[in-house]
């Protein structure tokens, strides 16, 4: 065991405190705030929605300015109890995949599944009856009109009525490794959803009018295999291999798509006219959409393999024929976001102009594209950021999105503002210090707003388009966390290793806080670069995770350093070509020596260190990079030989891919350098970042006769989720033994449940 450095007794756990640190992780965490999570689901129309919050579904018109429960509670619980057999309370309906019909001036009926059934409720005649029509599966994509499914079978796209009366193929030449819909095997979460049971996800999109389906085909046919082995099936039988389509950096072949446009009356196919282009990550799948009432056209961003190439495309989907309609190249990534999985801040209008989000001059900022292209004009301006647009409005060519960096403390605080597509007009909608995630519907009229800290869970509201207030929704407190022990976070500045840029983080206090005492530092890391990961929302990226760490007795940390998103383009670039400096290392040092002069009470003679995926070669990167100053480190599921790993990290975010860059990006490299405790911890059939990551590591670790203790966890896949309560449990039990210097207690934690929204 590591000693403790203090003077004062080493801190000693019970089960009550493992106990208390168990409910403090997400998804235990968010039911402690109910109301917290305001998920708006549009209504048909689009000018009302349904959302959860805790027990209760709440329908809202903010036409009117009314919000009420969208049926009553009391009598459904009733009903169901007497149909199902099964006691049911009104405050807890164990009730999901609820699909709301709320009509303007009638009864209405809600469907829903419990108890593995599914369910009508009619609110006027007050009976619950069980239903079997042809509802979707997992994996399966309702039309908007609700008369049509899309599913695969065997690689190809099927579709069924609603009513079950009819069911043909779209395609039928898929073949393996070449089909419809599909992600790609190396980042397509096959071993999550098989360990859930679940198929793969299904990747389709209807058009407004529900007559066609735009699907992808994907061609995986000519990338290496890799085998992984499941030592222990559930079964009890022997060792069961799992292969996949895995491609590296460097490699020649890579997976390619292309676009094609099902009908389902002509049951005709209209494929892209155009050469198939790399995919390098699922997120290029999503960024295209239909335009117009009907679907006139398709439009997709299609981004080059070292992704320095961005071009927005039209698909004409009748005939196939594809014309490029931006195209903004740069020295590094060009983005279509400022976050990898956010929707692409493009806009065609009506008139064919298009405004379009870009950091050319250092920021990101809108663009408003001419139709014919032959003049852009800057929207936006300013050091600053545009992070979201929220709404559209084509006839008083306005445009309404979140702004970071207008808040002088924090350049990650949102606020909603309002712009002319000229340029003039700029306001500020909302004006204060909280940080502001709003949506809108497609047609906009008016904002669902929920503003938070990290100390104030989010108050939600219906704004207008004046950032007046439409409608109070609601308003939760931190009590039922309170009454846990929990404090908030104290939101940081500090200053970058460089000696100049301000950087941002969170600090947690240990539960019981006394500050008489000297308490260990655990770093939460993951690097991004593709994120930010503490942000000043109450929800940041990372609480629960770092609340159970407080709830054991150590001081706890998240920074933002250099190279990570959400900020300008400079400061996002800084890990560009130096992605082994792992999100700015040398930054979190900084910050957490910076911290320890503020407070003495932190110990930065104990600091520890742990991350997942990306955070995980972090983790192990600190420990061998900067042995003098983390001590001990849980890397869990770690990517420690980029050169070995999926493409898009390397390629697009560090650079030039050779033997140089290879070795720089590689944590076995450096094994010689371990000093410290260093705990590694990886799924089997991680399907992601392969075991052998982990593996090669242990390997060199061995060959420097270095001390390493490792976790193969046998089934489990990238997210861990299957022994997500073991290996946290285990995670807990050594930093307690290693930074604390005493022995953890017995307490076992319960399976951890999966992290399901209120909107479920």
């Amino acid at each position: 065991m590591t000693p403790n450095h203090g003077t004062e007794p080493a801190i000693r756990l019970t089960n009550a405190d493992y106990a208390r640190a168990e409910i403090m992780q997400d998804p235990y965490r968010a039911r402690r705030v109910p109301g917290g999570s305001v998920r708006p689901r549009w209504l048909s129309g689009g000018r009302r929605f349904w959302y959860r919050a805790g027990a209760r579904h709440v329908v809202v018109d903010p036409a009117e300015g009314t919000r009420r429960d969208a049926f009553d509670h009391d009598r459904l619980a009733a009903a169901l109890s007497v149909a199902a057999g099964r006691a049911v309370a009104a405050d807890d309906l164990p009730i999901t995949s609820v699909d709301l019909d709320v009509p303007e001036h009638e009864d209405w009926t809600v469907r829903f599944s419990a108890f593995e059934s599914r369910w009508e409720w009619s609110d006027g005649a007050g009976t619950c009856t069980r239903v079997e029509d042809a509802e979707p599966l997992p994996g399966e994509v309702v039309s908007p009109d609700k008369a049509w499914i899309a599913f695969r079978r065997d690689g190809d796209i099927v579709v069924r009525s609603r009513d079950g009366e009819q069911e043909f193929a779209l395609t039928d030449d898929a073949e393996p490794h070449f089909d419809y819909g599909g992600l790609p095997e190396a980042l397509g979460m096959r071993a999550l959803m098989r360990n859930l049971g679940l198929p793969a996800p299904l990747a389709v999109s209807w058009s407004p009018d529900s007559t066609r389906l735009l699907v992808h085909r994907l061609d995986q046919r000519d990338l290496p295999e890799q085998v992984l082995v499941e030592s222990a099936p559930r079964d009890g039988g022997r060792p069961v291999e799992h292969r996949s389509r895995y491609p590296m950096p460097g490699d020649a072949a890579q997976a390619t798509m292309q676009w094609a446009v099902l009908d389902v009356a002509t049951r005709g196919v209209v494929r892209q006219q155009d050469e198939p282009y790399v995919i390098v990550h699922p997120a290029s799948i999503a960024y295209q959409w239909w335009s117009g009432e009907k679907g006139d056209a398709v439009h997709f961003l299609r981004h080059s393999r070292d992704a320095r190439t961005l071009e927005l495309r039209r698909l004409d989907p009748a005939a196939g024929a594809v014309t490029t309609l931006i195209s903004e190249s740069g020295e590094t990534r060009v983005d279509p976001t400022p976050q990898l999985g956010e929707p692409a801040m493009v806009h065609v209008l009506d008139s064919g102009e298009i405004l379009w989000w870009s950091q050319r001059d250092g920021w990101g900022h809108l663009y408003l594209h001419s139709a014919d292209g032959e003049r852009v004009a800057q929207v936006t301006s300013g050091q600053w950021p545009v992070r979201k647009v929220l709404w559209v409005d084509q006839d008083a060519r306005q445009v309404w999105f979140l702004a970071a960096g207008l808040v002088d403390h924090d350049p990650y605080v949102r606020q909603i503002c309002r712009i002319a597509f000229d340029g003039t007009g700029f306001t500020r909608l909302t004006d204060d210090d909280l940080d502001h995630d709003a949506v809108s519907p497609a047609e906009g009229g008016y904002l669902v707003d929920r503003a938070s800290t990290v100390s104030s869970p989010p108050r939600s509201a219906v704004l207008g388009g004046d950032g007046q207030v439409l409608v109070e929704l609601e308003a939760p407190d931190a009590g039922g966390l309170e009454a846990l022990g929990w404090r908030p976070p104290e939101r940081f500045r500090t200053t970058a290793a460089d000696g100049k840029t301000s950087i941002h983080g969170l600090l947690w206090r240990p539960h019981g806080f006394d500050p008489g005492r000297r308490y260990p530092v655990i770093d939460c890391i993951y690097p991004g670069p593709q994120v930010h990961r503490a942000g000043p929302a109450f929800d940041s990226a990372v609480p629960g995770e770092a609340e159970a760490l407080a709830a054991l007795g150590f001081a706890v940390v998240a920074v933002d350093g250099r190279g990570t998103a959400g900020r300008g383009k400079a400061f996002h670039d800084h890990s560009y070509g130096a992605l082994d400096d792992a999100g700015s290392l040398v930054d979190h040092i900084a910050a957490i020596r910076e911290l320890g002069h503020r407070h003495p009470w932190l110990d930065t003679e104990r600091v520890g260190i742990t991350g997942h995926s990306g955070g995980g070669f972090a983790t192990a990167r600190a420990m061998l990079a900067h042995p003098e100053f983390y001590s001990v480190g849980v890397a869990l599921a770690g990517n420690h030989d980029m050169g070995v790993y999926v493409p898009m990290w390397p390629e697009q975010y560090h650079g030039e891919i050779d033997d140089e860059s290879k070795r720089a990006l590689s944590n076995p490299a450096l094994a010689a350098n371990l000093q410290g405790k260093l705990l590694l911890i990886h799924g089997e059939l991680d399907d992601n970042v392969l075991p052998a990551h982990t593996l090669r590591l242990v390997d060199a670790l061995i060959e420097a006769d270095k001390d390493v203790d490792v976790l193969l966890i046998p089934g489990d896949e990238h997210a861990l989720l299957r022994r997500k309560h073991y290996v946290t449990r285990r995670t807990w039990d050594y930093f307690v033994r290693h930074l604390h210097g005493t022995e953890p207690p017995a307490h076992r934690l319960a399976p951890h449940p999966l992290p399901l929204g209120e909107g479920s």
